[in-house]
């Protein structure tokens, strides 16, 4: 992704899931009470290139909201059930949706 200040490139790994078809990213940050800083990023500058076991490709990250967002957090949690063990915290926990282009 690219730095919302910056403009540099950023490189973060992070752990997605495949939800009806979508590639799904969760900002959880491991319940802390902050998002973490690839979501400013990536409202930014939601064009982004990501590598999937032997694929590499340009995506848009589409943030997920409302009761739409709230459904595939739970289908998430399903997948991932350790999120439940997390520190609850008092923000929404922002979901991505990642769009081949």
């Amino acid at each position: 992704m690219t730095g919302a200040k910056s403009g540099h490139r950023r490189v973060t790994p992070l752990e997605y899931f495949t939800v009806e078809g979508r590639i799904l990213i969760v900002a959880t940050r491991g319940g802390a009470p902050q998002n973490p800083a690839w979501v400013h990023n990536l409202r930014a500058n939601p064009a982004a290139h990501i590598e999937l076991g032997t694929e590499s490709y340009d995506v848009e990250a589409e943030e997920i909201t409302g009761e739409e967002r709230d459904d595939l957090f739970a289908k998430v949690v399903e997948l991932c059930p350790r999120i439940t063990t997390y520190p609850k915290p008092e923000r929404v926990i922002p979901v991505f949706e990642l769009r081949r282009t």
